[in-house]
């Protein structure tokens, strides 16, 4: 299985954080390869200076050496993947999500994530 971490995904498991579930360790150790999309570092950068993550006690910019030192994939964000987003119902209005489940779409990831509101979309999800 290859996945995409939703972006609280990626931070639970960066920082080893307890609302991460053993299934969702699990196939994350299983995994062929775990992906992180650029849209993930932007929505962390943007919330940390908008205020929104005063828990976080690492910057943004900390976070690219921490996703390699993971082992985990940087996913850039292409063309196809913000065109894919088109084509998505309006099931809520989170733009990073709507990006996230894009790029899993148009790569064929499984999209991991604690979020029940992204399994109405045609992505597969695991948590």
């Amino acid at each position: 299985m290859k996945l995409l971490l939703d972006t609280h995904a990626l931070l639970w498991a960066l920082l080893d954080d307890e609302r991460l579930t053993a299934s969702a360790r699990r196939a994350i150790e299983r995994a062929d390869a775990v992906f992180v999309s650029a849209a993930s570092i932007w929505e962390i950068a943007l919330k940390q200076r908008l205020g929104k993550l005063p828990h976080l006690h690492i910057g943004a910019g900390e976070i690219p050496q921490l996703v390699i030192d993971s082992r985990f994939s940087e996913l850039p964000v292409t063309l196809v993947h913000a065109a894919r987003v088109a084509e998505l119902p309006q099931h809520h209005r989170d733009p990073f999500d709507h990006l996230l489940i894009a790029q899993a779409l148009a790569e064929r990831l499984t999209l991991l994530t604690a979020d029940p509101l992204l399994a109405r979309y045609p992505v597969k999800t695991h948590w």
